[in-house]
């Protein structure tokens, strides 16, 4: 499959928004109830809050022939050298194809930072396991309240090489 990874615009909102609903019910399906991920999902990825992503953050996509399959999205790099990583999401049905190595590599190349930060629930097992792959090491666990429902978080960061240019 070829895709390539550019830079969000306004005119992908939408379907960062299908990708994002698509993902998350089937990552947190028996983990999250489903009325909880709608609620937060709908305050998180409204069209108004899409646009400040596009404006204040970097939000990249990844692109095939057809559609937009995935994105990434990363703060800027604050003054210590840090980017947290907010999100990265898939369509499920190309999970496994590269796509989301493709995102954060391009988001590191990109913003050239010293290291990224994560969260992530610890129930998450694709997720916990691609970002151990990636290298990212546990720094620290604890819960957290959703709307009511208690989740177990891990920070993870990863330190990037820079080789000096």
């Amino acid at each position: 499959m070829n895709y390539h990874v550019r830079l969000a615009e306004e005119t992908d909102i939408g379907a960062v928004q299908r990708i994002v609903y698509q993902s998350w019910h089937d990552t947190y399906e028996g983990i999250i109830p489903r009325s909880i991920q709608d609620a937060f999902l709908n305050k998180s990825y409204s069209n108004q809050t899409m646009l400040q992503r596009i404006e204040l953050s970097s939000l990249y996509v990844v692109e095939s022939d057809k559609r937009i399959e995935g994105f990434a999205n990363f703060s800027r790099v604050s003054e210590e050298g840090i980017s947290t990583l907010y999100a990265i999401y898939l369509y499920p049905d190309t999970q496994g194809n590269g796509m989301g190595t493709a995102l954060l590599e391009y988001g590191i190349e990109d913003l050239k930072p010293a290291f990224i930060q994560l969260n992530v629930e610890k129930e998450n097992a694709k997720g916990m396991a691609f970002y151990k792959a990636r290298g990212f090491k546990i720094i620290s666990e604890f819960t957290e309240d959703l709307s009511g429902h208690t989740l177990y978080t891990c920070t993870m960061e990863l330190e990037v090489n820079r080789s000096s240019d």
